[in-house]
Formats: structure tokens, sequence, C-alpha cells
């Protein structure tokens, strides 16, 4: 069963955000843009063609605001504002890579793993 709206994401071009939304409903849903919590815009809506008997769809697109980018992480939502329900997000990472950052975690996490991969195997090989 198709969720009453589904955004899908499909690319950002020269800081433009694109994406494809499914809807059950027949006319354009408002969309709002929020940074922090905080409303920057609303996403154009354009209608799109559908083929018979699927949901309507409509081409959603946003220019990232340049004024909200910074060092950092920035993530940039896209709701419903009808029910406050986010249907996407655009994360920008920009700047020098702080030590907090996701991704120093995840190369950690990954540098462990391959530690603990080498140890199990030798372990194995002991037997």
């Amino acid at each position: 069963m198709l969720a009453e709206m589904t955004l899908t994401r499909m690319r950002l071009a020269e800081g433009v955000w694109e994406g494809l939304l499914s809807s059950r409903g027949a006319s354009a849903p408002r969309l709002l843009l929020r940074h922090r919590d905080e409303l920057v815009g609303e996403p154009e809506t354009v209608e799109a063609d559908a083929p018979p008997g699927e949901p309507h769809r409509w081409l959603v697109r946003f220019r990232l605001p340049v004024e909200r980018l910074s060092d950092g992480v920035q993530t940039f939502v896209i709701e419903d504002a009808s029910t406050g329900d986010a249907l996407a997000h655009e994360t920008i990472f920009a700047g020098e890579v702080v030590d907090d950052d996701i991704r120093a975690e995840v190369s950690l996490l990954r540098a462990e793993l391959d530690l603990l991969k080498r140890a199990f195997r030798r372990h194995c090989s002991e037997d």
C-alpha cells in the first residue's frame, strides 16, 4: 500500500535539489523547506506525467539557500505543510572536517573492524 505522499530524491545539480513526489491527492501539496527548524522557503512543484491508474506526480525543486551554507553539516528538510511530516532531506558537508564528523567516526569504525577481523582470523588459524 502506497503511503499518502512519497518524495524520492533525484539529484542535486548546480545548487538545485530535485525530487519526484507521488501522492494520491489530485492537487499539488504545499511543501515547506526548513533548515535548523526555521522556515527558509517553499519548494517549487510542477505536475509531472503519471501513467493512468498511478498516483499523481510532481517534480519538486528548490535552490539551496547559499546564505545558509557554512562550515560543518547543514541539513535541509522538506516537509508536508499540512501535517509537518518530513518527506525528504538533503545534507551538505562543508569546510574543515571536524573530529566529531560522522565520516571520521565511520572511518574509525572500519579500521577497528579490520583489526577485529585480523585478530579473529589469527585466532581461528591457531586451533
